[in-house]
């Protein structure tokens, strides 16, 4: 498995070199695409990842900085797809993504792009709850709720956090969270914990895992914050100090083999 890493950046303004967070697992020739910030189809393809064999895309909440690049992506699928002479017919991509609303909106503004919108494959959306979400051909992603965001109007929650499975591996990533109690029980143990610092400090991180003696072998901060952007190798010498060696800062445009 390779994690493919889009974007990197919190919800900031435009940054130099970074994006919005996104990242994507190739696992046995299948992409599994975990957030979409802006431009991710953008750099994905530009990485040589091919999104003709994206499998499902899965949506950690609806705020900008984790969907605005959705629709492009999309869109770029279907244009790939008619270049390639429809490789994609009749075949099937799955959206999870915690708030319907937000997927109704982006349907019916690619509805008024150019063709329609009109694919030769089908879109799957499905709405997000807590549990086993995605259980296929070796590969399953089981969610929780966290806190990053209220419950909508009818009470359901709308930020989660993803445990990834396979090949004898787990892959936690965070999301968006209010704090890392949010994630505690999934991340013990586990493979490769990424984990955001737009809300939070690589100190807070590294002591909470420390502290709580959690099982996690490799610590990737995404979704990063000012501090880290500002001074990236001081942050990682400082997370480095506390956790060990085994940390990485992601970069946009990086791949992390499993």
């Amino acid at each position: 498995m390779k994690i493919h890493v889009f974007g990197t950046c919190a919800g900031t303004e435009p940054m130099p070199n970074r994006k919005h967070v996104s990242f994507a697992i190739e696992r046995d020739n299948k992409i599994y695409w975990f957030d979409a910030g802006e431009g991710c189809s953008y750099t994905a393809h530009l990485m040589g990842v091919d999104l003709l064999s994206i499998k499902s895309i899965f949506i950690s909440h609806p705020h900008m900085d984790h969907i605005g690049g959705l629709g492009n992506l999309l869109w770029n699928i279907r244009k790939i797809d008619g270049m390639t002479g429809r490789e994609l017919e009749g075949k099937q991509i799955e959206v999870y993504m915690p708030n319907m609303d937000s997927w109704d909106g982006l349907m019916k503004l690619l509805k008024n792009t150019e063709g329609g919108f009109k694919c030769s494959f089908d879109i799957k959306a499905n709405r997000i709850e807590d549990g086993i979400i995605y259980d296929r051909d070796g590969f399953k992603v089981s969610t929780i709720h966290n806190l990053h965001m209220q419950k909508t109007e009818d009470d359901r929650w709308q930020s989660f956090s993803f445990m990834i499975e396979a090949d004898d591996k787990r892959i936690v990533y965070s999301g968006d969270i209010k704090s890392m109690d949010d994630i505690s029980s999934l991340i013990d143990p586990c493979d490769i914990l990424l984990v955001e610092t737009g809300h939070h400090t690589v100190e807070y991180v590294c002591n909470y895992i420390k502290d709580e003696g959690k099982d996690v072998k490799k610590l990737a901060f995404i979704h990063n914050g000012r501090a880290i952007m500002d001074d990236v190798e001081g942050e990682l010498k400082k997370a480095k100090s506390i956790f060990g060696e085994d940390v990485i800062i992601t970069e946009d445009g990086m791949t992390i083999e499993i």
